[in-house]
């Protein structure tokens, strides 16, 4: 992994005050006051990114919806294929909390 280069106390400082954080609105306010716009949106693209490639759109559909450019379009299909399985991870239990929503 990446981010092992990063691991140690200050990221896990980082990590635990994200999944402390118990609803939408805490997120809100939290991401907020820790990053600026552009990181927030960066980061909502790119799981919109991995999302979509997951449902095989393509590089074209992918652009022109998400504006993203194909740089970040093939790091993100990278890190799907190659990486950690963060994403597959997290689309997945997306998925499934979206399903017992809608069973609701």
């Amino acid at each position: 992994m990446q981010i092992d280069k990063l691991r140690g106390e200050q990221l896990d400082q980082l990590f635990d005050a994200i999944l402390s954080l118990k609803t939408r609105e805490e997120c809100y306010q939290f991401f907020d006051d820790i990053a600026t716009m552009s990181e927030i949106q960066s980061l909502a693209q790119r799981l919109r990114v991995a999302k979509m490639l997951t449902e095989e759109k393509t590089y074209s559909a992918i652009e022109q919806e998400t504006k993203a450019s194909t740089a970040t379009i093939s790091r993100v299909r990278r890190c799907i294929n190659y990486g950690s399985d963060g994403y597959n991870l997290v689309l997945k239990r997306l998925h499934i909390k979206g399903e017992e929503e809608k069973e609701e």
